[in-house]
Order: C-alpha cells, then structure tokens, then sequence
C-alpha cells in the first residue's frame, strides 16, 4: 500500500506541474470533460458500487479532506463526499492506534 501511495503522490505531483502553463480556459474545458467521464461511467455502473484500492482511498481522503463539506458537496465525484470523511477518519483512528500501540509485548517490567 505505502508503495501504491507513494507512487499516486508522484504521479499527481507530475501532473501539478503540467497544470501550471495552462490557461484557466484550457483547465476548465479538462474538468468540464473530466466530469463528463465520469458522469458518464456512473450510468453505466447503475446500482454497482466503485470499488477503490486502500492506497486510493487514502490519496482521495487527504487531497479532499481540507474542502468544506459545502464544497465537497458541489463536486462531481465517484463517491459520496461523506465516504471520503469517512475514509479520513478511519485513516487517523488507523494512525492513532499505531502510535499508541505499546512498543514491546507482554506485561511491564516492576521496579523491586
């Protein structure tokens, strides 16, 4: 998974950069076509559910998490915007017990 996620925050960092000499003219004709996809793939999927990859989740629920939910509300996404707070949330409750996992088993050593 830590392969996966490094490998989407490359690639999407790439694709930042390309971004930055495009006119707003040409970015919002690429959401506006972009939309449309996936207008388009949620008729065709009907009542199934898009599955996602952990690593997915993860990059979706960081990238989305800092958006209002009035804005995350607003956006055409594959996935209800509840799902992605949901998906952060379980990922810090997820980070939480590893940090508080105790660093080596079996009971505590006493003083005598």
């Amino acid at each position: 998974m830590l392969l996966r996620l490094a490998y989407l925050t490359v690639t999407n960092a790439f694709a930042v950069l390309r971004l930055l000499p495009m006119s707003d003219r040409d970015k919002d004709a690429e959401i506006l076509a972009l939309r449309h996809q996936i207008t388009v793939l949620q008729r065709q999927l009907g009542s199934s559910k898009v599955r996602f990859a952990s690593a997915d989740r993860a990059f979706l629920a960081a990238l989305l998490q800092p958006l209002p939910r009035e804005i995350l509300r607003r956006l055409r996404l594959a996935i209800r915007p509840d799902t992605v707070l949901r998906w952060h949330r379980d990922l810090m409750k997820q980070r939480h017990a590893n940090a508080s996992k105790p660093k080596r088993p079996g009971r505590p050593t006493t003083v005598h």
